[in-house]
């Protein structure tokens, strides 16, 4: 059973910054590729991204391109996003997912506000 947990998100001011992790089980990390996804309220979820099982093929949402920063460490099966230059509009829940797998885990709480 594919488990996904995302932690470290938190409240911080804009233009601050945030390393949220995603520890997953259930599968063979080092097979799949993994990818962010972001929902604010009222808003549909938003493709944040991708990293290949390799790590060596990135793509970023537009919104993110040139501040967050994707990564992963198959060792430890735990994929991360940095986040840098943080705006009020990136706050949201920030989930992760795997490619191949319908599960999400529960989230983590990104909230950027002076």
């Amino acid at each position: 059973q594919v488990q996904l947990v995302e932690s470290g998100g938190g409240l911080v001011q804009p233009g601050g910054s945030l390393r949220l992790t995603c520890v997953a089980s259930g599968f063979t990390f080092s097979e799949h590729a993994l990818r962010w996804y972001r929902q604010a309220p009222g808003k549909e979820r938003e493709f944040v991204a991708r990293i290949s099982y390799g790590g060596e093929e990135i793509h970023y949402g537009d919104s993110v391109k040139g501040r967050f920063i994707i990564s992963r460490d198959n060792a430890k099966s735990t994929l991360y996003l940095q986040m840098n230059s943080l705006k009020p509009e990136d706050t949201a829940l920030y989930l992760c997912k795997v490619d191949g797998y319908p599960s999400w885990g529960q989230g983590t709480q990104v909230t950027v506000s002076s």
